[in-house]
């Protein structure tokens, strides 16, 4: 780190108040689940939302409300219980490069999997819990998504896994809803197997961006290996919860332009 760590640390402390607030919610797509209650419906409509997070925010929830809708806004229970004939609604859904064929795929495997599971997050950690660490877990998901016979092969580029060196954003962002638990009310906390202080940060554009101007990124490229470093500095200043300067990097590259 190239920087005073005092004072990044208090401008970063500084933002996480300003910036994980209830009024965080609305404009951003943690919103999706937030329309829910029931734990498998949240699981459901964030992994949606996390998945299709890039582009412009009003986009992305505006598309996430109607995949919503296409689901009776019951996700788990749509899941659970559709037929092949409900799936038409679907033909045409599009959202930048993700299409029904991939939509369609994901709605087939969520069926399968919450037929046989009660919760997504063993697709993460393994049956029985094994997996302990965030690369082998984002690695394994990837695997058991794709894993059933009829799997296309586009809609691999829609999850990520750090075995391709992705940075996994996305699905860091949704661990992060689901595993993070605080007193704000922007984050979730409804898994307890994983540890906060094993969430590694999203690195989006706008966290990337900032994280290099204060130095806390100094490998070239935007890879795992990146998404580490800069977790591994945010644990410096908290070890047990890294990732809730997410917060602080993403207000301060979107909202200030910093």
């Amino acid at each position: 780190m190239t920087k005073d760590y005092a004072a990044i640390k208090a401008l970063l402390d500084d933002r996480v108040k300003k910036y994980n607030r209830p009024d965080f919610i609305p404009n951003d797509p943690v919103s999706i689940p937030h329309r829910f209650a029931k734990k498998q419906d949240i699981e459901i409509s964030g992994f949606f939302a996390a998945i299709l997070a890039w582009g412009q925010r009003k986009t992305i929830i505006n598309n996430c409300v109607r995949l919503m809708q296409l689901m009776d806004n019951t996700p788990h229970q749509f899941i659970l219980e559709h037929q092949e004939q409900d799936l038409h609604r679907f033909l045409g859904f599009k959202h930048r490069t993700f299409n029904d064929t991939d939509l369609l795929y994901l709605l087939h495997f969520f069926k399968w999997y919450y037929t046989n599971n009660e919760s997504l997050e063993t697709a993460f950690t393994g049956k029985n819990h094994e997996l302990k660490s965030q690369k082998e877990r984002l690695e394994h998901f990837h695997d058991l998504v794709f894993s059933l016979e009829d799997a296309p092969h586009r809609t691999r580029k829609h999850i990520a896994t750090p075995a391709r060196k992705s940075a996994c954003k996305r699905l860091n962002m949704y661990l992060r809803w689901m595993v993070r638990s605080d007193n704000c009310g922007v984050d979730f906390g409804i898994w307890n197997t994983m540890k906060m202080s094993d969430l590694i940060c999203p690195c989006d554009v706008h966290v990337e961006r900032v994280g290099r101007k204060l130095g806390l990124i100094t490998r070239k490229g935007m890879d795992w290996q990146t998404a580490e470093e800069l977790t591994a500095h945010l644990r410096a200043f908290d070890p047990t919860d890294p990732v809730k300067y997410d917060y602080a990097l993403f207000g301060l590259g979107v909202e200030e332009r910093f």
